[in-house]
Parts: structure tokens; C-alpha cells; sequence
């Protein structure tokens, strides 16, 4: 018979306790422990004797035999090698959204679990919906089902009617508890299956409450072993904290293929999706949307939106072409420097990682022999993107001289390029291709570190190739 016996677990970080403590000793955490009880069926115990070995000292089938009832795992697995194995080519299916295929890696792989985070109200459950709507278009006999934690079924259907969305062939389901969900969906075979949200679901396994880290661990293996018996796709959608990161369990984003994050400020009209994990793509894969009254629409070409400047001769603000993915996209960077009236000038950061930006302000003042130090530095990219590549070094670093000497840089040059602590400027991958998007939308300069010097000629573009630091702040001098 099953064994029941009580643990205290720590919602901070998921570790477990036998008794009761007041601090964890893992994550430091006051007052997080709290009691679950956890009923050990024939499944964990066979798998704690698979665990301490027992299983290799069992040379009799009836052992196995009676040890084995009740678990779902293959016993009977061998050893292959690798070039024995035969993969075929992944198929995925389009969701008819060609920005958020582009971030999945090609569409929808059957029996993958996709993670998708953001803050409230950036658009997780609209651009599900639209999802679900398009996908139900394009396969009309394939069943889709949307189960939702935290509205009711009339508050989805009004939001769905107000956005303009063909609802007719989406499947709705109000619960939280998991293993009803599962059965609903067994009962039903969804090919995609949308969970909203992961944090307000439970099982009658545990005891603790919805949201605890036991409950999220636990039903999201639930979702995980479903999506793989059954070969359907499953969305998970999922809070965030206030420092950006998925609540709940670190375990949650390994169990998942794919892990996308919401980027973006709320008042801005521009959202971005990135891809931080995906097993069956690119990482750092973006793609842009425009929030609109009628919900998500797709931008296809991002470096169009991004370059909406208002006006062309702005001192501190420089165009980069960074890589995203699979893709060039054009941004915008600006900068501001203004004197300082404390002790410790300011160093401020949208967009960019700030400790990349101290560091280029230290190699400007050692290489490039251009103090910063008494000046307040502002550094923001435009429309909210967010640079996570060093080859944007080189244009920040230009901004905030255009910005000190109140000089612009014109609007038709793009710089881009790595900067080293020796003030040596360091290649950049796919330059051939950022030079591309740069002639497409009609730039007429490029500044770029000479080892990417391209073999062939771009039309219309004049390439200015810069080994040092101090050879880029000459070049800019001399622009027009």
C-alpha cells in the first residue's frame, strides 16, 4: 500500500526538510518552509530502488515482475550507439503567426512544451489566442484547447470578441486542478493544448497551495509526461517576478524544449519575444510585434519600426545593426552626457548591460584619452530593444563622444563592432550581412573594425575600417 509521510518544503528554492526550520539553509530564505504531504506510490518506491541500485541485483523475472507493477517507465531499455540511431527530420506545423515560428524555430514540433513568461498585461494570453485562432484556420481538423486558471470562460470569450478574433473552433476550459486537465484533454486530443497559467494550478497529490513551488513542480511534470505520451504541443504560460524571472522553481525551465520571454515596457506599443532555450531552434531568436486595439500584429520588418527617428541631426544618437537570432536589425542608440553635481557620477542604463557600458567608458578614457569621469553618462535604446551582443560596443561608445563634444553623427552612417580592453576594435559575426540590412534601408557610410573588411563591394556604401579606438573618434571627426 501507498506510504504517507509529511515533508516541509521551501517556496523560495524547493528544498525539503523532515522537521520544520526557520531558515533554509540552501537559499537563506526566513519562514519559507511549508508542510506538504507526500504519498509515496509504487512508482517513487520502485524508483528509489532504481536509484540506490537494488534493481541490478535482480536476476528473476518474478522479482522484476512484482517490483514493476504499477510503473510506467521502460524497464527493458538498451544501449545503442549513436551511429546506430536513426533521427528523422522534425517536422512542425505553422501557427500562422511568422513572427513567433521565427522565435519557435520553424513552427510547432509535436509534443513540445513552450514556456512563455512576462509581466502582467504584455500580451501572453492575447498572442495565445491569436495563436490558437490562426492555427485553427490553417488545420481546421485539428482540435485546439485553450484552459484557463484565472478568468472565467465569459472573460476570455469578451476578450476574444473585442480583439476580433475567430473563435468558433477554440475548445475553452475553466480548472485548475491538473488531473482533470488531463483527462479533459484525453477526452478531447488537442493538438495544441494552452495552460494559463502554470502558477495557478494544483494537484490533489499535494497538499500545499496553488502557486508553491511543490504545486508548479509537480504539475508541470504532469503537463510535460502528457504532452510526451500523446505527441501534443503544449503552451505554458507563466508569471514573472519583479526582478523579470520566471517565478517559481528553477526546474521548471529544464523540464520545458523551449523557454520564451516577453521583452518590452508596457507603455510601449513595440513587443519582442526572444527565445532563451529552444531545443529545436536558435536561442536569442526575436520576434517584434505592435500592440494594437485589435491585439498582437506582427512586424516583419523590425528595422523599419526601430529607425522611426525624429530628427536626423541629434547629438548622442548613433545606428547599430545588431544580431538577433537569425536576422540583422536596425537600432537606434542614444546617449546623454551632462556634467555631474556629485561625488559619484551617474552611469544609467535602458537596454544595454550597464557593466558593458562602465567598462567602455574606462577603455574612452585610457585609449581614447576623453575624460568621463566628473560627467553623468545616460545610455538608452530606442522602442525597447535590448542589446545582449557586444558588437553594439563601438556605437555606444560614439554616441556618448557625439554627445560630450554636442556634435551628431549623420543619419546615414551605421557603426558596429567589438571593443577590446586595449582599445583594439574586434570582429563581429555575420558583418557581410548587417552591411546588407544596412544598403537596404539606405545608409550611405559604414564604421566597422577592419577585420570584417567585406571581399566585395557593397553599392551605394563606403566602408570605413578602424583598427583602434582612437582611429573610430578620427573617423567621426571628419564625417560630414
Amino acid at each position: 500500500m501507498a506510504k504517507s509521510k509529511k515533508l516541509y518544503e521551501c517556496q523560495e528554492c524547493g528544498s525539503q526538510r523532515t522537521q520544520w526550520v526557520g531558515q533554509c539553509s540552501d537559499c537563506s530564505a526566513w519562514n519559507s518552509f511549508n508542510e506538504i504531504a507526500v504519498m509515496q506510490s509504487n512508482n517513487q518506491q520502485l524508483q528509489n530502488l532504481a536509484n540506490i541500485s537494488n534493481l541490478a541485483n535482480l536476476n528473476s523475472n518474478s522479482k522484476l515482475s512484482s517490483l514493476s507493477k504499477g510503473y510506467t517507465g521502460n524497464l527493458n531499455s538498451q544501449v545503442k550507439i549513436f551511429s546506430d540511431i536513426c533521427a528523422e527530420e522534425i517536422k512542425k506545423d505553422s501557427t500562422g503567426i511568422s513572427e513567433l515560428d521565427r522565435v519557435l524555430g520553424g513552427g510547432l514540433v509535436s509534443g513540445s512544451v513552450i514556456l512563455l513568461g512576462g509581466a502582467p498585461g504584455i500580451g501572453k494570453s492575447t498572442l495565445l489566442l491569436h495563436a490558437l485562432a490562426k492555427f485553427s484556420e490553417l488545420q481546421k481538423d485539428k482540435n485546439v484547447l485553450y484552459v484557463t486558471g484565472e478568468e472565467s470562460l465569459e472573460q476570455v470569450v469578451l476578450r476574444g470578441s473585442r480583439l476580433g478574433i475567430k473563435t468558433d473552433n477554440i475548445k475553452l476550459l475553466a480548472d485548475i486542478c491538473i488531473e482533470n486537465i488531463i483527462i479533459q484533454s484525453n477526452n478531447h486530443t488537442p493538438k495544441i493544448l494552452v495552460v494559463d497559467s502554470i502558477q495557478t494550478l494544483c494537484s490533489m497529490n499535494l497538499s500545499s497551495a496553488p502557486g508553491s513551488v511543490s504545486q508548479v513542480r509537480e504539475s508541470a511534470a504532469q503537463l510535460v509526461q502528457y504532452a510526451k505520451n500523446t505527441n501534443t504541443t503544449v503552451f505554458i504560460v507563466g508569471h514573472v517576478t519583479k526582478d523579470g524571472a520566471l517565478a517559481g522553481p528553477r526546474v521548471l525551465e529544464h523540464m520545458v524544449d523551449t523557454v520564451l520571454y516577453f521583452e518590452g515596457d508596457q507603455d510601449s506599443k513595440f513587443r519582442a519575444i526572444r527565445a532563451v532555450k529552444n531545443r529545436f531552434g536558435a536561442v536569442n531568436e526575436l520576434g517584434v510585434f505592435l500592440m494594437s486595439d485589435k491585439g498582437l500584429k506582427e512586424v516583419n520588418n523590425p528595422s523599419a519600426i526601430f529607425l522611426q527617428r525624429v530628427s536626423d541631426n541629434t547629438p548622442g544618437s548613433v545606428i547599430t545593426v545588431t544580431w538577433e537570432g537569425s536576422r540583422p536589425m536596425l537600432v537606434e542608440v542614444q546617449a546623454l552626457v551632462d556634467e555631474s553635481n556629485a561625488g559619484a557620477p551617474r552611469r544609467v542604463t535602458v537596454g544595454v548591460d550597464q557593466n558593458r557600458v562602465i567598462m567602455g567608458l574606462a577603455i574612452l578614457n585610457r585609449h581614447g584619452a576623453v575624460p568621463i569621469y566628473d560627467q553623468d553618462v545616460f545610455i538608452n535604446v530606442v522602442s525597447g530593444v535590448k542589446i545582449t551582443e557586444t558588437a553594439a560596443d563601438l556605437a555606444l561608445i560614439c554616441a556618448v563622444v557625439s554627445s560630450l563634444r554636442n556634435k551628431a553623427i549623420p543619419s546615414d552612417v551605421v557603426i558596429f563592432g567589438e571593443l577590446g580592453l586595449g582599445g583594439e576594435l574586434r570582429p563581429v559575426q555575420n558583418a557581410q550581412s548587417r552591411l546588407s540590412e544596412a544598403v537596404k534601408h539606405g545608409f550611405k557610410k559604414a564604421i566597422i573594425p577592419k577585420a570584417n573588411l567585406p571581399k566585395g563591394k557593397f553599392a551605394g556604401l563606403e566602408i570605413i575600417i578602424a583598427d583602434k579606438l582612437s582611429d573610430v573618434l578620427q573617423s567621426i571627426r571628419n564625417l560630414d
